[in-house]
């Protein structure tokens, strides 16, 4: 239950019960992104594809490293199983590096016993 605040002024209770809140305005006067998707605000401002780009390269990283850890795999290891350096594995598990090759994570999903799906979808009408 929320306290009451000591320092509200107090109206009167005729007048507490005359003061009648008008819901919002729906117009977007203000702000033109206002009550838009964040994924047309991402595009309208010309950074959908990066950001696409890094949500899935983060995804993907957090996937790989959960599967290691569930399988206790460690870094060297992997390293070892994909037939590739530890550094070269920093880098695939880096969330913020996105050079990544399809080789590399098809590499990584094998070594890993897993399956890596990757397609082309045409864009849903919005």
């Amino acid at each position: 239950m929320r306290k009451p605040n000591p320092k509200a002024k107090k109206l009167p209770s005729a007048e507490r019960r005359a003061v009648r809140v008008e819901p919002r305005s729906r117009s977007r006067k203000g702000n033109r992104h206002r009550g838009a998707s964040v994924e047309s605000f991402l595009r309208e401002e010309g950074l959908y594809q990066s950001a696409s780009t890094q949500a899935i390269k983060e995804v993907l990283a957090w996937q790989i490293r959960q599967a290691m850890e569930r399988q206790g795999i460690s870094k060297a290891e992997m390293a070892r199983r994909m037939g590739t350096s530890r550094s070269a594995l920093d880098r695939l598990l880096d969330p913020s590096n996105e050079s990544l090759a399809l080789a590399t994570l098809f590499r990584a999903a094998a070594a890993l016993g897993c399956e890596l799906r990757v397609e082309l979808r045409d864009k849903v009408a919005s």
